[in-house]
Parts: structure tokens; sequence; C-alpha cells
């Protein structure tokens, strides 16, 4: 009541009328202390006499420090769809406009969390194998044509698919990033492919054209030309869009990681494609018709060199059709059977530069002691040479989204990246050339696998604090993914909390012996001390008092009651009653607290009410309204499939036969967001192949022609499996203690696929059917249109004039991908490496089988085709 301002309605004077404005509020704390709460004989008394007035906060649940030192920090979050770059830079020009204000002694440090740093790294990083992957595509396209005119009209088709991309981009909103730059840097090898193709062939027919009496005009030549090949390039780029179709379907995280990366790879496709069928055949018009080169019979050094021993090869296969076949489907039943030996994740692990580990002291540890705890921590931390700064928080702010008790603490840990003494050059090419650390040049700074184990290494010195390490991004990931902060969460159900904390122990110890498990913990869910209050009714009824009364008089108390607001300019601050510090910390205190009655009484709380000091949860947990504990870890060393499929083994085996009725245990995490993606992807690729076989038996008009093409795809496949194996090579001295014939199994086992391989693999399926293509509707041309009889005269003719473009293709996709497939572990590269090795491995094989594969197919079951 001493707190207001009200109206009074208008004076009105004549002509004039004044506004009546009653004005009582307090202006300052002297205003309430002097407020009189009760009128006394011979004079009132105010809140002075009873109570101190002073500006303070509520008590305490949280405190914050960067590199040790006490601090207060801001977190700023990004609405949806805002751009992460232009608005750092709009808060940094806010920051700069604060800190002119602020006292000499306050200092803003903005550097402890950036997401532009990490955006901005994967981003150069992305475009640097762009860049890299063009200028080697250039390099092959000159090695191959040794031309530099019908190189030129090739290369036309990168610069003017990148643009017609930037413009369908900026037409449509769409946004440039990691993933979207990652899709052409998968493309930027392929975007050359049908302009190859049509230049190439343009380029022949015209070198033929220029030995005939009297030759045909040229543009007429090229027409021919291009006519000829323009179905084949047309379906095979139909064939790579409509497999890269099923990216868009997936759901979740991989759906809105993989989407992006679809879209500007198939924009850039469809892109060179138009180019490929406009441009290409206009330019060669203008530049090739006159040429002096085109008279020249031979074949540039390298082609020459390569159709000779093709032509051997194919001389061999053919006379021996059969037994090649079989050997190569043994090789490839082999080589794709190890893959069910391989392990299992949900993404490629994230290189942010910043780590996120979360401290949990035991539940009811004090703010005092959890900031004693997270500064220890924090010059633990600091003590590792690669750790560039530290940032504590510890409980939680006021408003703060997450309602963490006070023995929880985030810590934001930055790590230095290892420097690289040559630019340009990956890790993997650096460490591969011998005596580069004898020379100064190996790259400074552990690797970051090391560093983390040198990190866990230290924490666990500090005893009853359990961490577990992740980082911003994946950390979040983990979160929403099963709204536990770690890779794997065995969750467990039940009525009664005795029961879930016993078992969980039992199913922690189960897993603490399983290898590849880090950062293990149980879910805090313990008893704490309390103080409990209970109303006894009887008692409080002869008093005229509900437990509604008792409850409301001691909130109010010893939790605080905001009574009222006091403004200061612009300022609102709450007005709140309670008792003294001493008051509220001491039980004997709190047991005779006077309550009033109706009756105008005071009783004393220990009449109405039992206060005892026990000990009670700290929290319970439920999820689908049962009760749940969960026993949460991370991986490292081994694949995250593995790791919970051991799990599971030990839990099924020793807990859950002993779990009483109405218990149950359920996995979450990760690996059943990759389990789910994986059977969701092998759905997807199984409708690709069937709708891509439909697309071929349009194209070549024979099932069997187009069964043939598709004989491509185990031979890519045997080929990526080959280069994982390669890439993941563990060393002898991981096969110790084990038989020979044990070896492949083990070595197998080392290798981790991921969401990203299998996106790989998919991407294949539509890359690798394009060679089948160029192949059998040349051997079709030559029958249908030149004549050419059916045997292996026609058959090797036909290889090896389409050997050219099918080789040229190949290699500047597998050169494009290269800086993807040496970039692992680099920040924006690390989703894209594991795509890059299966696309360079499937391209390898495939391109390489396909040279004996199809030619001895068509030889062996096509001539009912060449009848028809």
């Amino acid at each position: 009541k001493s707190n207001l301002a009200t109206g009074g309605g208008f004076l009105l004077e004549g002509e004039r009328e004044s506004l009546i404005r009653i004005v009582g509020r307090a202006s300052d704390p002297d205003d309430i202390a002097d407020t009189v709460v009760r009128t006394g004989d011979p004079v009132p008394i105010t809140v002075r006499q009873v109570a101190d007035v002073r500006l303070a906060g509520p008590v305490r649940r949280g405190d914050g420090s960067v590199d040790g030192s006490p601090a207060v920090i801001l977190s700023i979050r990004k609405q949806p769809g805002a751009d992460t770059l232009a608005l750092s830079d709009r808060i940094d020009a806010t920051l700069d406009e604060i800190r002119a204000g602020l006292p000499a002694d306050v200092t803003v440090d903005a550097t402890i969390f950036r997401q532009e740093r990490f955006i901005d790294a994967a981003i150069a990083n992305v475009l640097e194998a762009i860049r890299d992957g063009a200028l080697w595509v250039v390099v092959v396209l000159f090695v191959f044509l040794w031309n530099l005119r019908i190189s030129l009209i090739t290369l036309t088709a990168i610069p003017l698919s990148v643009v017609i991309t930037a413009l369908v981009f900026d037409r449509f909103g769409l946004t440039i990033n990691t993933m979207t730059l990652g899709g052409l840097a998968v493309a930027v090898g392929e975007l050359v492919d049908d302009s190859i193709v049509d230049a190439e062939n343009i380029y022949r027919r015209l070198r033929e054209n220029a030995q005939r009496e009297p030759p045909d005009r040229p543009l007429e030549v090229i027409w021919r030309a291009s006519s000829e090949i323009r179905n084949s390039i047309v379906y095979a780029t139909a064939i790579v869009v409509l497999v890269v179709v099923p990216l868009f379907a997936l759901p979740g995280l991989e759906g809105r990681m993989f989407a992006p990366l679809g879209v500007s790879y198939l924009l850039t496709l469809v892109a060179s494609l138009a180019v490929s069928l406009t441009v290409t055949p206009a330019l060669a018009s203008v530049v090739l018709p006159g040429a002096r080169f085109l008279r020249r019979e031979s074949d540039p050094l390298l082609l020459r060199s390569l159709k000779w021993l093709d032509a051997r090869v194919l001389r061999f296969t053919l006379r021996h059709a059969t037994p090649i076949l079989l050997a190569v489907a043994l090789l490839v039943a082999a080589s794709v059977s190890s893959i069910a030996w391989m392990g299992g994740e949900f993404l490629p692990e994230f290189n942010e530069g910043t780590l996120t580990i979360a401290a949990t002291a035991p539940p009811g540890t004090s703010l005092a002691e959890s900031n004693r705890l997270g500064g220890r921590i924090e010059r633990m931390l600091l003590e590792v040479p690669e750790v560039t700064h530290v940032a504590r928080r510890t409980g939680r702010a006021e408003l703060d989204e997450h309602a963490e008790n006070v023995n929880f603490s985030e810590i934001d840990v930055g790590l230095a990246e290892p420097e690289r003494p040559l630019p340009g050059l990956p890790y993997a090419v650096l460490r591969a050339i011998p005596g580069l650390h004898r020379r100064g040049v190996e790259p400074v700074g552990r690797p970051r696998e090391v560093v983390l184990a040198d990190i866990r290494d230290r924490l666990s010195q500090v005893p009853g604090v359990v961490f577990n390490i992740g980082q911003p991004i994946s950390h979040r990931l983990d979160h929403i993914m099963s709204g536990i902060r770690a890779q794997v969460a065995v969750k467990l159900f039940g009525p009664e909390l005795d029961v879930l904390r016993a078992k969980a122990d039992e199913i922690a110890a189960l897993m603490a012996g399983v290898p590849g498990v880090v950062d293990l913990q149980v879910e805090p869910q313990v008893d704490i001390p309390q103080v409990r209050v209970r109303v006894l009714r009887e008692e409080a009824a002869v008093y005229g008092l509900a437990p509604a009364d008792v409850a409301e008089a001691l909130e109010a108390a010893l939790q605080g009651h905001t009574v009222s607001q006091v403004l200061e300019g612009q300022r609102t601050f709450d007005l709140v009653v309670w008792f003294d510090e001493r008051a509220r910390n001491d039980v004997e205190a709190i047991r005779s607290t006077l309550l009033g009655t109706p009756s105008g009484a005071r009783v004393s709380l220990g009449s109405v009410a039992e206060v005892v000091e026990t000990s009670g949860p700290n929290t319970i947990n439920r999820e689908d309204v049962t009760r749940r504990i969960v026993v949460q870890a991370n991986t490292a060393g081994r694949d995250l499939v593995g790791v919970v499929e051991d799990i599971r083994a030990a839990v099924s085996g020793e807990v859950q036969p002993t779990l009483p009725s109405g218990y149950f245990v359920e996995y979450g995490g990760q690996f059943e967001a990759q389990r789910q993606a994986n059977l969701r992807l092998l759905a997807l690729g199984g409708a690709s192949v069937v709708a891509v076989f439909l697309l071929l038996v349009s194209c070549l008009r024979s099932w069997r022609a187009a069964a043939q093409v598709l004989v491509n795809i185990p031979l890519a496949a045997a080929g990526a499996v080959a280069a994982l194996l390669i890439a993941h090579w563990p060393g002898v001295g991981a096969f110790g203690g084990l038989a020979w014939w044990q070896w492949p199994r083990a070595w197998a086992g080392s290798v981790t696929l991921s969401v990203a391989h299998w996106v790989g693999f998919i991407t294949l399926i539509g890359i690798v059917s394009r060679n089948g293509i160029l192949m059998i509707s040349h051997y079709l041309h030559l029958m249908e249109r030149e004549g050419e009889p059916f045997g292996e005269a026609m058959i090797v003719r036909g290889s090896l004039e389409r050997l050219a473009p099918v080789l040229m293709t190949a290699a500047t996709t597998i050169i494009g991908l290269v800086p993807l497939a040496l970039g692992a572990g680099e920040t924006g590269k690390e989703i894209l490496h594991p795509l890059a090795i299966v696309v360079i491995g499937g391209l390898v094989g495939s391109t390489l089988l396909d040279q004996v594969v199809t030619p001895a197919l068509f030889y062996r079951f096509g001539a009912g085709r060449a009848r028809r």
C-alpha cells in the first residue's frame, strides 16, 4: 500500500482541465524503510525497526569464470534462419559501443566461443577443396586431350555451371553453407563429364571427316556427332539425378545435413548438362573447324599407349570371357561381404575447434565447493599446451533455459589447431612425404585424439567429479536425439527409485568393462540432505490453520515473496520480503517461526508442523510418464555400433534377467539414429536401383543391356570397399595374437561406416552407370548406324573409341574429390571425407573392371540383342 501510483480524475477550471495524479511510489530504500507496517502507541512501527532494506539479489544458484578469473558470461543465441556471420558483425559493433561506456576495470572478451570461427574455417577448407579439385581437373583434361582448344571448350562447363547454380540459389533465397559448398566440391569433377563426352566425340568425328575426300560440312558433322551421344548423356545425367533424390527423403538430422548437399549437387549437374547440350557444340563449331590439328591421324601419346594396352587386354578377355567373369564375380563377392564385419557410427566426428566439458559433482555439493572444484579443473585444462582459453558456467542463471543444479558445470575449452607449415597441403600429404619431419615442416601440435586422451587423463585426477567431453554442435545433436548429452544412453525404467539406482550401478559396472567406453556416468538421482516440514493437521486445525496457510507463510519467509515493484527510470526492481539469512539457514529458527492465526494469535511452526532434518531424492526424472534413470557414455578408439552391441550383450545377459516385473531397458543415442538412417538408405538405395533399371531399359531398349550396365554397381562397391580398407590399414601390429585367416575380419573391423559413407555408396550408383551407358550404347550405334557385324572386332573398336571419354570422365571426377579425401579431420571436410573415399574407390574399381567386364558380358550375352 505504500508503493503505488494512481489517477484521481480531472480538475475542471473553466476553460481548462488538469489531470489529477496521486503518486505514492517509493523512490529509494529510505522510503521503503520509513513505511509504517503497524500503528503503535505512542509511535507507529516502521519497516526500519523490524527489517533491513537493501539492494541485493536472490540466493545465488550459479557462477561463471574465464581462464580461472570471476566473470559474467553472456550467451547470445541467434534466431532460426538468421545469418550467423552477419549477426556476429552486428554484435561486435554493439559490443564496441558498450565498451566505450564501461568502467576502466571492466573488460569484454568476445572471443570465448564464436560459431562464426567454425563456419569460416569450414567454408575456407571446402573452398580450398573446390579450388584444388578444379585445378587438377584442368591438368587431367590437358594431359588426356593434349589440345588447348578442346580443353578450353570442355572446361567452360565449370564456371558456367557454378554461375547458373549461384543464380538459382539467389533467386530462391538458398544459403551458402558448408554442405551446399560440399555438394559443389563433390560435383566439381563431374561438371565437365557431359562436355567431355560431347567435345571428344565432336573432335573425333571432325578428325575422321578431315581424312575424307571430299569432307562434309563441319557444322553438319558437329550436329551429327553431338546428336550421336546426346541421348546417352541426357540419360546418364538423369540417372545421377534420380539416384540423389532419396537424400531429400531422409528425415531428422541426417536429412537436414545432406539435403543441402543434394540440392547444390543436382543443380550444378543439371546446369552442366544444359551447358553440354548448348554451349559446348556451339563453341566447337566456332573454334574447331579449320584447325590444323584435325588432320593429325594419331592420338596423344598417353591415349595411344592406353589404347594399345586396352586392345590387348580386350582380345584376351573376349577369348576367355567366362572364366574372367567368374573370377571378377568371386572378387566382388569377397570384397562386398567384408561390409558385414565393418563397424558403424551415425556421423563422422566433427572438428569444431572447441570442446564442451560437462562436470558433475556429487548432488548436494554447494555452489562454493563447485566453484572451488571448477577453478581447479580450469587450471588443469590451461596446463594443456593446445588449450587457448577456458570458460566455465556453474549452476544456472536466473532465466537460464538449462535448469541445472549448482553441482553441475559446463566448460567451453578452445583448442589450437596444429599448424600446417606448407599452406594448402593437407596433413595426410605432409605425413606421406618421407623426411618432412626431419626438415622441420612436420605439423606443429599433437593430433586431436592425443589431446583428448591427455585431457581425459588429467580430469580423471579430480575425485568425485564425473565428466562428459563433447563439442558444442555434437553435444546438442546428442541432446536432440536422446535428451542426453552423450553418444550412448542406456535407459532403465521402473516404479521404485532404489531398484533403479541399484540396477543402474550394475549396468554401469558392466559398461566399464566394454572396450571403447569413455565418460561413463550414472544419472545422479540420489538422496541428498533435506529439511522436511510436515504439517500436523489436527494440531493446525485447533488454531484454524489449513496446510496451505502454513505452506504460504513458510514459502514467503524462506524463499521470498514479491509484494511490489520499485521503479528507477527505465529499470524495475522487485520488492521481496523474506527472512534474514540467519533465520533462513537455521533449523531451530525455522521451527520457532511464528505464524498468524485467524483469531489474531501467534503460534510457532513447531506447534503445528514437524520440522526434521532427513534426506530425499535430488530429482526424479520421467519419460513417457514412467520413472527412469540413465547410464550414459561416449566412445573413443572404437566404432559406436560395436560398443553398443557389446553393451547390449552384457546387459541382456547379466541385468535384464534379474529385473523385477515392471522394469525394462531401452537404448538411445546416436547409434539408434544411425540404425534407422541405414535402414532407410538401404530401402531408398534399392528403390533407386529399380528406377535406374527402368531408365536404362528406356535408353537402351533392352532389359539385358540395362542389366549389363547395372553390373557396374557391384564393381563400384568392390572398389569402394577396397578404398576403405586401404584408408584404414591398421598396421601389422594390430593383428598381434591373431591367426592369419583372422586378419581380414580384424582389418574390416577397423573400418567404421557412417551415414556419410552410405550416401557415397548411393551416389556411386548414378555415377558409375554413365560408363556402362557410354560403352553399350556405342556398341549398338556401331551395329545399327554404321553396319558393324556383332563380334570381337566390333566390341574392340567400340571399346577403344569410348576409352577416352570413359577414362576422362572418371579421372576428372576422381581428381576433383582428392582434396576432400585427403582432408580427414579438417574442419568442414570431416563429413565429406568418407563420401569422397567411397566415390573415389568405387570409380577406380568400376572403371578398371568395366573395361574388362562390360565387353565380356556383351560378347557373352549380347548376340540376341545384336540380331534384333
